[in-house]
C-alpha cells in the first residue's frame, strides 16, 4: 500500500475505544469502590489534582505511576488491583481482591484507601460500595437465606443476569459504615470476564443513579423560586387586560421576571443536560445486564422504575415548566411590547394632530401678520415715492397731498402682489 499521512488523532481516537477494558475477576472475591466528585457544578474539574492523588496512593505502595495526562489506570497496589478511571464530573477507584473476609461486607474491605488519604481527596464522595462476588451454593435456598440476612427485603432488588450466568442482589441503602452493598452469586462456569462485567455495570448503575440524583437536589432547591415566579408571571399577565394598569410598568416587571427565569435556566442547564445523560446511561447499564425475574423478587429495572423512574419524570417535567414559563414570558413581554407601542403610536398621532392645529393657526397667524405687513410696507414705500413726485408739483399744478393720493392705491397693490408672490415661491 502507497504511503499515506494519518490523522494527527487517528491512533488516540482508536485506542479510546479500548482503553478501559473491563476486570477480569474469578469467584469468590471481593471489590471496593468509591467516586469523588468535586464540590461544584462546573463542566471540568481540575484533573490535574484528581491524577495527583492517584500518585499519592500508588506511592504508598511503590507503585509505577500512569502516563502524565492520563484518565483511566489499571495496576497493582499491595494484595489489590487498582482501576482508576476520571469522568467529566468526577473520577472513581476500584480496588479488587481475591481475599474473602469472613465477615461478608466487612468494612475492613475499605481499608484498602487510607483514611488519611481519603480525606486528602480532592473533592467529596459520590457514592461508595462494597461487593461480594462468590459462587453461586448448590442450593438455591441458600441464597434467598443469605439476601434476607444481608439486604433489608423491603427495598432488595435481585436477579438473574447475563442468560442466568449469575445472580446480582443489591438494596440501594447505605450501611452504618457509609457504603453501599451489592452481592454478585456467580455460576461455576462463569467466566472471569463475565464476572468483572457484572461488577463493572453494577457499580456504573450505582454511580450514575447518584449523579443523576442532583438534577432532582437542584429541582427541589427550584421549585420554591418557580412558584414564586410563576405567580408573579400569573398576575402580571392578568395585569395585562386591565386597560387602568400602567402598560409600562408592568413591562418593566415582565421583563425582570423574565431575566430570572432566563438566569436560573442558565444556572440549571448543565445540570439538566447532564441529569438526562446519567439516566439514559443507568437505562443502558441496566438493559445490558438482560435480567431475569429471580423468585419473583423486584429486579433492578422494576425497582428503578418504582424509586428512580419518578425522581427523573421529576426532574424533566421541572425543566419543561422553567422552558415554557420562559417562553410564556417571553410572549406576554412580546404582546406588552406590542401593546405599548400601539399606545405610543396613538400617543404620536395625536400630538401630530396637535401639531397639525398648531400649524394651521400659524398659518392663519402668518396671513395675518402678512396683511399687516403689507400695510407697514406699503406705508413707507407711499412716502418714498412721495419724495420721488414731489418734484412733478410745480409741473402739474397738483399738491403734494393729491400727488401721494394718487400714488398711495398702486404701491399698495403693487407690495401685496409682491408679497403673495413671494410667499406662493416659498411654499
Amino acid at each position: 500500500m502507497a504511503p499515506i499521512t494519518d490523522h494527527p488523532l487517528r491512533y488516540k481516537l482508536a485506542n479510546e475505544l479500548h482503553a478501559r477494558p473491563f476486570p477480569s475477576l474469578s469467584a469468590p472475591c471481593s471489590a471496593v469502590y468509591i467516586a469523588i466528585k468535586q464540590p461544584n457544578d462546573a463542566v471540568s474539574r481540575d484533573r490535574a489534582q484528581d491524577l495527583a492523588h492517584l500518585t499519592a496512593l500508588l506511592d504508598r505502595h511503590g507503585a509505577p505511576h500512569p502516563q502524565p495526562g492520563a484518565t483511566h489506570y489499571y495496576g497493582q497496589i499491595g494484595k489489590h488491583w487498582l482501576k482508576w478511571e476520571q469522568h467529566t464530573e468526577f473520577v472513581t477507584y476500584t480496588a479488587f481482591s481475591e481475599t474473602i473476609y469472613e465477615r461478608p461486607f466487612d468494612p475492613a474491605q475499605f481499608d484498602v484507601f487510607p483514611s488519611d488519604w481519603l480525606e486528602a481527596a480532592p473533592g467529596q464522595r459520590m457514592t461508595s460500595v462494597l461487593l461480594h462476588i462468590e459462587q453461586q451454593p448448590s442450593d438455591i435456598a441458600e441464597v434467598s437465606t443469605r439476601l434476607d440476612d444481608w439486604f433489608v427485603s423491603e427495598s432488595l432488588a435481585v436477579s438473574e443476569v447475563l442468560d442466568q450466568a449469575a445472580i446480582v442482589a443489591g438494596d440501594f441503602r447505605i450501611d452504618q459504615n457509609g457504603h453501599l452493598r451489592f452481592a454478585v452469586f456467580a455460576k461455576p462456569e462463569t467466566g472471569t470476564r463475565r464476572i468483572g462485567r457484572i461488577v463493572q455495570r453494577l457499580c456504573e448503575i450505582e454511580t450514575y443513579k447518584t449523579m443523576s440524583m442532583l438534577g432532582f437536589a437542584r429541582v427541589r432547591a427550584l421549585q420554591p423560586k418557580l412558584n414564586d415566579l410563576d405567580t408573579k408571571l400569573t398576575g402580571l399577565m392578568s395585569d395585562m387586560s386591565d386597560e387602568d394598569a400602567p402598560a409600562e410598568w408592568t413591562l418593566h416587571n415582565l421583563l425582570a421576571i423574565s431575566a430570572e427565569l432566563e438566569t436560573l435556566s442558565a444556572q440549571s442547564s448543565f445540570r439538566f443536560g447532564a441529569t438526562g445523560a446519567y439516566e439514559a446511561l443507568v437505562n443502558q447499564r441496566i438493559a445490558a445486564l438482560r435480567e431475569a425475574r429471580y423468585q419473583g423478587r423486584q429486579h433492578f429495572g422494576e425497582f428503578m422504575m418504582r424509586r428512580y423512574a419518578p425522581a427523573m419524570r421529576t426532574v424533566h417535567s421541572a425543566e419543561s415548566r422553567l422552558e415554557a414559563m420562559s417562553s410564556r414570558s417571553i410572549r406576554a413581554s412580546n404582546l406588552l411590547r406590542t401593546r405599548v407601542d400601539v399606545e405610543r403610536s396613538a400617543q404620536n398621532q395625536s400630538l401630530l394632530e396637535s401639531m397639525d392645529r398648531r400649524s394651521d393657526l400659524q398659518l392663519r397667524l402668518q396671513r395675518t401678520v402678512e396683511g399687516l405687513s403689507v400695510v407697514a410696507i406699503s406705508y413707507y414705500a407711499v412716502s418714498l415715492v412721495g419724495y420721488l413726485i414731489y418734484p412733478l408739483t410745480q409741473a402739474t399744478g397738483m399738491s403734494k397731498g393729491m400727488l401721494t393720493a394718487l400714488a398711495t392705491v398702486p404701491v399698495v397693490l403693487f407690495v401685496w402682489w409682491m408679497v403673495r408672490r413671494l410667499r406662493k415661491s416659498v411654499e
